[in-house]
């Protein structure tokens, strides 16, 4: 019963729980529009200041493709090559990797998109690189957008190392939200951006982002960091709804709290929520928050190590078991406390509205309502 109130009261257009300066009548997501003087008018998502305070970047929203248009083009793209070879095998043979796609996008760029879509390395200010950065919109800012600054080709390059660095064609719907994108409004709504010189023995880094997104490679040119960096997904569809494409993530999560006794639990449920985004999100708590692991039984140790498996399952296999090498090189998972947050002002009969896990090097941020944000930031300590 209260997973269909938390539904209904998300997921039917009930705007009461966003802010008020939403149109009366919006549309579910009270999409407003507001005036941006650096970028001009963009639509935005109007969100509440606990939830998604970096949702409120505006951007355009430009022509909505559907997931078959997306899927679609990745597989015309692999008969294109099978033609070109003119054999069968060639449309069997094991894709290239992410790391070989991206050198091989870079050698496509012209002397312009190397200004305009290389940056140094170590490009950034403020004792933090660009490239660690997590963004909610296109890098670069939303004029410079894929379908503004990458030829079709170079495009369809980019489709195949997003494939590439996921596990599977499902973790690629997912990530695509169904071709929703949500308010990128399409993949060419989104951006990318390449750090370095992916050539040679030359450290880069490339990054993916739009709207609930931030996605990297980078050759393992950050020993130490899985995926060279803090990744970072959501949908803005509400966490407990059927039409939310991380709702398996939510109901694993759920499982580890339903586990608990009542004196774990309300060692688990802590105050003074740290935040799930950069930098304040990823920064550690101190005395560390939540329930050490090392005082949960083996079951229930169990369900936890089962949860970071689900949330790592849409990865590659190497980058999801270099995430588990690091936190076992961090002294494995009884290093690592689990946490439970309800936001300050919520009347409302959840448990729970925000799920933290923190170890040496390690913070797993995973937020399902009103909407799902989940931020990782893995680096052997």
């Amino acid at each position: 019963m209260v997973l269909q109130n938390l539904t209904e009261k998300f997921a039917n257009g009930n705007c009461d729980h966003y802010n008020q300066s939403a149109a009366a009548g919006a549309a579910r997501r009270c999409v407003e529009v507001l005036s941006n003087p650096i970028a001009g008018e963009f639509a935005m998502l109007n969100e509440t200041k606990f939830y998604c305070p970096e949702c409120d970047e505006g951007f355009a929203l430009p022509e909505v493709k559907t997931r078959r248009d997306f899927l679609r083009a990745i597989g015309a793209t692999a008969a294109v090559a099978a033609v070109g070879t003119g054999s069968v095998r060639a449309a069997e043979a094991k894709p290239k990797p992410a790391e070989e796609l991206i050198r091989e996008l870079y050698s496509t760029f012209s002397a312009d998109q190397k200004n305009e879509l290389v940056l140094p390395y170590d490009h950034g200010t403020e004792g933090h690189p660009t490239r660690q950065k997590t963004y909610n919109a296109p890098p670069l800012g939303a004029e410079k957008r894929l379908s503004a600054t990458y030829t079709k080709p170079q495009q369809e390059l980019i489709k195949r190392t997003l494939r590439a660095i996921l596990a599977n064609d499902e973790a690629l719907e997912r990530l695509t939200r169904h071709g929703k994108w949500d308010s990128s409004g399409s993949f060419e709504g989104c951006g990318a951006v390449i750090f370095g010189e992916p050539e040679g023995k030359s450290p880069y880094a490339w990054l993916f982002s739009g709207h609930h997104l931030t996605l990297r490679c980078d050759g393992n040119s950050e020993p130490g960091a899985a995926w060279g960096g803090p990744i970072y997904y959501g949908h803005s569809e509400p966490g407990y709804s059927k039409n939310n494409v991380y709702l398996y993530q939510t109901e694993q999560v759920q499982t580890v709290f339903d586990s608990l006794d009542e004196k774990q639990r309300a060692k688990a449920m802590a105050k003074d929520n740290p935040g799930d985004t950069h930098p304040k999100g990823f920064a550690p708590t101190n005395p560390r928050h939540g329930i050490p692991l090392a005082e949960l039984n083996a079951e229930q140790k169990a369900a936890v190590e089962k949860t970071m498996r689900v949330l790592l399952d849409p990865f590659r296999k190497e980058d999801a078991d270099e995430v588990m090498q690091i936190v076992k090189a961090n002294g494995g998972m009884d290093h690592v406390n689990i946490a439970f947050y309800k936001d300050e002002g919520e009347n409302d009969k959840v448990r729970w509205h925000f799920w933290r896990l923190e170890g040496p090097g390690f913070v797993w941020n995973f937020r399902p309502l009103p909407h799902v944000h989940c931020f990782v930031n893995v680096l052997q300590s």
